[in-house]
């Protein structure tokens, strides 16, 4: 299936100290070459496959994030990076941390780490291609099912 051959990655950074991101564009330079595995960085939501998340969520970022998610098409998996995607970090106890990701989307894969090594987000994205190829095969034997019942 064609998804899992160049699955298209939208990165959002919500509130962070920008450790994970700087992490993040590591996995694009020629020593990680996370584009070996097929991904593309994308910047339009409703071409990407894969939502990768840095940051804790705040009340501004949170219509953002949830924005993002509503437009991209599905299968589609979601990958918190790093201890403040995962929980709210270090900043989880500030007035404005909502917390995790996970407080308003549904995450397939945490990466831990603050901030999380290039190997640990690139075996992430492994496994969101992996899991992105199983949403997508579920999805085409539930059409099929669907189609059979009608």
């Amino acid at each position: 299936m064609k998804v899992s051959r160049s699955p298209w990655i939208l990165h959002y950074d919500g509130s962070s100290c920008n450790g994970c991101d700087i992490e993040v564009l590591a996995c694009l330079t020629p020593l990680y070459d996370v584009e070996r595995f097929g991904v593309i960085n994308t910047g339009n939501p409703k071409h990407a496959d894969i939502l990768l998340v840095t940051g804790s969520v705040n009340e501004q970022n949170r219509p953002v994030i949830l924005q993002l998610y509503e437009q991209m098409p599905n299968p589609k998996v979601v990958v918190a990076v790093g201890i403040c995607a995962t929980s709210g970090g270090i900043f989880r106890e500030c007035y404005n941390i909502i917390g995790g990701i996970d407080k308003i989307v549904p995450v397939d894969i945490y990466v831990p780490g603050c901030a999380a090594r290039p190997e640990a987000i690139i075996d992430g994205v492994v496994q969101a291609v992996a899991l992105l190829d199983q949403k997508s095969a579920q999805m085409k034997k539930d059409r099929k099912e669907a189609r059979r019942q009608v």
